[in-house]
């Protein structure tokens, strides 16, 4: 296995670079930049969730404690996922385990990590859906960095020349080629010297910054529980579904690629959900404004009244209204005077 590639963007004048796999490699000491950078990401995610934790009522220990287990069995979930995937593959049991020889699907990460969650919440008796929000734009801008690692790997790229969807193949080399302006070139893949491809990493790396970004102008206006959760699932599995189509690298189920199958899931179960929960929500929040106005009428403390704006009052009034004044004092001491008398 070679631990180095020759890529470049032609159209855009960069490269080619050597890539190495390896950031460190000394003897049988290995860093892979891979590694490292799932690494990065998964501590990001963390130190994000435990921001937002804040706002949700989970303190840094409690999402610490969640971390480690849902870190664990993340991973283990992606593996197996990948494993189940491509069972053929595998001579020995061992090599099931072998993680550093690559191997692992986010959908496996998500399903493994997200039933972590849904558990330890059960047991901790917390809100899952809350935690839930917290986590899904650190995922978001996890997966964004992680996909980098498919860079330096030189995989996770697709081809020019077809378009899948769903089990139907459409051409479209005669719509694109080699005029992308991004076309990303890899140098002895394939069977070519010099190989085109779709750098479908970046596309992903891309629509979860832009997730990201979005998840969290709408965490400023949150209404309800888990609606930054399943506007995550729509947003991921959209993008997916779509980029999906292009890889070269892809598991299939049958003739239909599994994790084009399972982005169309996320965006009809993250819909549909979304829609209960905000219709749930609704009435919720109609009922607080009501306590609210209810209260306001029994309560002690006095209402602000706007002040009405006035103009200055011509001096002739204001005389006038003087000696009124006076006036009607005078009589209110000439009446009290009678009354003593009496």
């Amino acid at each position: 296995m070679n631990s180095t590639n020759v890529i470049g963007f032609p159209n855009l004048g960069l490269g080619p670079w050597e890539i190495g796999k390896f950031l460190i490699e000394v003897g049988n000491f290995k860093i892979a930049w891979y590694g490292l950078l799932v690494t990065t990401a998964i501590v990001l995610a963390v130190l994000y969730t435990i921001k937002r934790g804040k706002q949700e009522g989970f303190s840094a220990d409690d999402v610490l404690d969640y971390a480690i287990w849902v870190v664990f069995f993340g991973v283990l979930g992606a593996r197996l996922y990948y494993v189940a995937m491509t069972w053929g593959r595998y001579e020995s049991f061992l090599d099931i385990f072998a993680i550093w020889r690559g191997g692992l699907a986010i959908y496996g990460g998500l399903i493994g990590g997200g039933l972590t969650i849904l558990v330890l919440c059960y047991l901790k008796q917390k809100s899952a859906l809350k935690f839930l929000d917290m986590v899904a734009p650190g995922v978001a801008i996890a997966q964004a960095i992680g996909r980098w690692g498919n860079f330096f790997n030189a995989e996770a790229y697709g081809t020019i020349l077809k378009y899948e969807f769903l089990g139907k193949t459409f051409q479209t080399s005669r719509f694109a080629g080699q005029e992308i302006p991004w076309i990303m070139t890899i140098e002895n893949v394939n069977g070519a010297a010099l190989y085109y491809a779709h750098p479908t990493f970046l596309y992903e790396s891309l629509w979860n910054i832009l997730g990201f970004i979005l998840l969290n102008i709408r965490y400023k206006n949150k209404k309800f529980d888990g609606q930054i959760l399943f506007s995550y699932l729509v947003w991921y599995g959209l993008g997916r579904m779509f980029i999906e189509g292009f890889r070269t690298d892809s598991l299939y189920l049958g003739n239909v690629r599994v994790s084009q199958l399972l982005a169309l899931g996320c965006v009809l179960f993250g819909i549909l959900f979304y829609h209960l929960l905000s219709k749930r929500a609704r009435p919720i929040l109609a009922k607080e404004q009501d306590a609210q106005e209810y209260e306001s009428l029994f309560s002690d403390k006095p209402r602000k009244s706007k002040k009405k704006k006035t103009g200055a009052m011509p001096a002739d009034r204001v005389r006038s209204e003087a000696e009124n004044s006076v006036t009607d004092c005078g009589e209110t001491e000439a009446d009290q005077d009678e009354t003593t008398e009496e």
